[in-house]
């Protein structure tokens, strides 16, 4: 009982992992980028939800509408100006090191304007639990799960259903046919940067109800979802949701049998012989196809 215990508690992180990593799976996909600064993006959602929360009594699931749209225009601007300078003038390395300076600068931000005290989000239903025989599941942790699916689901049809969709693919696969054919590219990298910030501001909601954060924790957050990446693929929810699930199998089944200070050191074992015997992941690369 204790084994399917932790297996269910590690599905259900898994799910806000899978959640937290799919905007830099997007992103790493169409642009190839590696955006250092996505755990600040998540971490900002975090401190938005708390502000809505603790200023207006919003419910940080019902905020993550407004903490989106916000994440979405933050990010379409960082794109097309910071980025797009970087990778005009340089190389795509020159953007790993201007987003990780960015992540420094951000961080003492959220330090100067939050403090660095470790924070958390207390919902009327935090402290509700469903039994289901010896089985206990929390309320915000089930939220959370079904928030992430939800929003998992509607990317995804995004993706595959809209003509923005298949323009964010095309540009994907081919950017010089894309272009050719009348798509703005640069504009659509942008578009597809704002909504990986969007995702990650999202998945900052839904962490603020189910476990502390602070700046320090955007590092984590960015860890977690390149190892996501590197678990289910690049560029497909379906791929971030397969590798989020499995790292949160991985980090709840490492706690319960090894110990908590060993969950780093087994996510690293994995990360490495997922890269020496799959290294595109157990889904492959969703764009990669046509490259």
């Amino acid at each position: 009982m204790v084994a399917l215990q932790t297996l269910i508690d590690g599905l259900i992180l898994g799910g806000v992992f899978s959640l937290a990593a799919v905007g830099f799976s997007l992103i790493f996909g169409v642009l190839g980028i590696v955006n250092l600064t996505h755990g600040i993006f998540v971490v900002a959602g975090a401190y938005i939800a708390l502000l809505l929360w603790s200023g207006l009594g919003l419910d940080p699931l019902v905020g993550i509408p407004v903490i989106m749209v916000v994440l979405f225009a933050t990010g379409y601007v960082y794109q097309r100006t910071i980025i797009q300078w970087a990778t005009e003038r340089a190389t795509v390395v020159a953007s790993l090191l201007v987003t990780f300076g960015v992540a420094l600068v951000m961080r003492n931000i959220l330090q100067l304007i939050f403090s660095s005290d470790i924070r958390s989000i207390s919902p009327s239903y935090s402290f509700v639990s469903f039994s289901l025989g010896d089985l206990r599941i929390d309320a915000v942790r089930v939220a959370g799960l079904t928030t992430s699916l939800v929003l998992l689901t509607v990317l995804t049809l995004f993706l595959s259903r809209t003509s923005f969709g298949r323009m964010i693919r095309a540009t994907a696969q081919q950017p010089l046919a894309a272009g050719l054919s009348g798509i703005n590219v640069p504009h659509v990298y942008g578009l597809t940067f704002a909504l990986g910030a969007a995702f990650a501001g999202a998945s900052g909601a839904v962490i603020g109800i189910v476990a502390p954060f602070s700046p320090a924790t955007e590092a984590i957050w960015t860890l977690n979802a390149f190892v996501v990446v590197v678990l289910g693929g690049v560029g497909s929810p379906a791929g971030a949701l397969l590798g989020g699930l499995l790292l949160g199998v991985i980090n709840t089944m490492t706690a319960q049998y090894i110990g908590p200070s060993f969950t780093n050191a087994t996510m690293f074992l994995v990360l490495v012989l997922m890269l020496l015997v799959r290294p595109q992941g157990l889904m492959g690369n969703a764009f990669g196809e046509s490259r």
